[in-house]
């Protein structure tokens, strides 16, 4: 069966809760989605914002502080936030690529330090932090084990590796600059080749519920894991997945029943967070981002900014500013979808305010280089 573009950009909007916010709670929304991309920490806000009906931040500031939903490196080797009954599996899918990654980073053994170093002194330092500790302990633990200093290099790489989750340090978006970490409760198996591909395995079909239907080019760049390792994964899997083909031909994978809406089904205007998965997760991006605008919003450094989708579709970018929501399009939009932006943008200003009014304030430099817009809009807050 023959799915077109227009299909899939409607069934990743569905299971991404994107159609239609969803009345559930964070932890399951969270697991619906699979994984939020958190190295931002009011991203995560931002993105169950506007996924959740009725939305309450505290919800999710209680799920965070107890541990419900945890933050640590997962896929793409950057910061999610997950559901804590998830974690061990996807972390025992992203080990290889997290251990070669980090302990046989080139910085790493310039260092002077090994992956057999590292191993050596995991056990007390996941011993010290079974109860949180801040970045400078846990530092200072790592030189005690190791006998002298250690280099920053060396600290970032031990802490990315290690099964830790990052411990909430306060208000406003639960994560600030100051990090603290705890030894993850589901503690996963390291460097054990048969949990990992179960685990991979568990990872690709979680994607393909969030995701699919999708390429295994697309599961690759989600996870960041080795194609090979992938495709493997996706053998063990195949004879309880559905297949698809794309308009170019591509195979596509998916779970079997899971929701493929109508490509004509209506998607409502979105003001979406920093590094929305949305914009990540695929090989072929252009399922939600138009090729003529990726430059405009995943940039050269890796910062993807916060965009806005029109018709399930990237159309231009957004930042708070005083009193509203300033709304930059790369294309001319009609009174319609402004009409609908308003009450978005009054929304959104009323979940940032109390908080950080200004969440993204790091990144203006964007917008002083120059975004090329064709019309821009300041919608007012609440």
């Amino acid at each position: 069966m023959v799915i077109t573009a227009r299909a899939l950009n409607r069934s990743t909007l569905a299971r991404q809760l994107l159609l239609d916010r969803e009345p559930v709670g964070v932890g399951d929304a969270v697991r619906r989605v699979v994984a939020i991309q958190a190295q931002q920490p009011g991203s995560p806000y931002v993105a169950l914002w506007n996924r959740v009906a009725g939305f309450d931040p505290e919800a999710l500031d209680a799920a965070v502080g107890g541990y419900e939903l945890v933050r640590s490196t997962l896929m793409r080797l950057t910061l999610h936030l997950v559901h804590a009954e998830d974690y061990r599996a996807f972390r025992e899918g992203m080990e290889p690529t997290v251990r070669g990654s980090r302990l046989h980073d080139p910085r790493f053994k310039a260092a002077g330090f090994t992956a057999a170093d590292a191993d050596a002194l995991l056990p007390d330092l996941l011993a010290y932090a079974a109860e949180a500790r801040t970045g400078a302990e846990m530092r200072a633990r790592l030189e005690a084990g190791r006998g002298e200093p250690v280099e920053a290099v060396v600290w970032r790489m031990v802490r990315q590796y290690a099964p830790l989750w990052h411990a909430p340090t306060g208000l406003p978006w639960s994560f600030g600059t100051a990090q603290s970490f705890v030894t993850a409760t589901h503690r996963p198996a390291l460097a054990d080749p048969e949990a990992s591909a179960a685990g991979l395995a568990v990872l690709i079909r979680r994607y393909l519920e969030g995701f699919g239907p999708a390429s295994v080019a697309d599961m690759a760049q989600f996870t960041m894991a080795p194609k090979g390792l992938v495709r493997e994964a996706v053998r063990t899997l195949e004879g309880a997945l559905a297949r698809f083909e794309g308009e170019d031909g591509t195979v596509l994978y998916d779970v079997p029943g899971a929701p493929l809406p109508d490509e004509d089904v209506p998607a409502p205007p979105r003001l979406m967070a920093m590094w929305d998965s949305v914009l990540l997760a695929y090989a072929d991006r252009s399922r939600v981002i138009p090729p003529a605008y990726r430059k405009h919003v995943i940039r050269v450094n890796g910062d993807c900014l916060p965009t806005l989708l029109v018709d399930g579709h990237v159309a231009g970018v957004w930042r708070p500013v005083p009193h509203g929501i300033e709304v930059s399009a790369f294309q001319p939009l009609s009174p319609a979808v402004w009409a609908a932006l308003a009450p978005e943008a009054a929304s959104l200003t009323g979940l940032l305010t109390p908080r950080d009014p200004h969440v993204y304030r790091r990144y203006d430099h964007w917008w002083t280089k120059g975004v090329p817009t064709t019309e821009t809009r300041v919608l007012p807050g609440k």
